[in-house]
């Protein structure tokens, strides 16, 4: 029987696709420094897809806010945010929280098989950290 742990996260930037996002880029605090956990592809409906990405133009900025990143290698998977997979991100200021399903942490401090559940407007994003 397979458990899932739900947490949240704080939306930190996201990869686009078409007119859209691909995933989004979550996080969460460690004292003053956001930390990237991991891409979120999964979960999303048509809606909840556009809401969330309404709320992006208004947050973007030019720098990564993640102190974590680069990954100095691609993961077993392949999927590590390099400094060439950095170039087609977009940055989003911390300010948006959502609810994360995912499997477990992996060993690297990623999330492992991570879905989106909802958008949190009641969440401040500096109460987000790692329990």
């Amino acid at each position: 029987m397979r458990v899932n742990r739900r947490k949240d996260f704080i939306v930190g930037g996201y990869l686009p696709r078409g007119t859209k996002f691909d995933s989004v880029l979550v996080s969460y605090f460690d004292a003053r420094d956001l930390r990237y956990a991991g891409s979120v592809r999964g979960g999303f409906t048509p809606s909840s897809r556009e809401a969330l990405f309404a709320a992006f133009p208004k947050l973007e900025c030019p720098d990564c806010p993640f102190v974590n990143l680069p990954d100095e290698s691609k993961d077993r998977w392949g999927t590590g945010i390099t400094f060439e997979k950095m170039a087609g991100c977009r940055w989003v200021k911390p300010r948006i929280v959502v609810t994360i399903d995912f499997l477990e942490w992996t060993l690297d401090d990623r999330l492992r098989h991570a879905f989106f559940v909802e958008q949190r407007k009641d969440q401040p994003a500096k109460s987000v950290v790692r329990e």
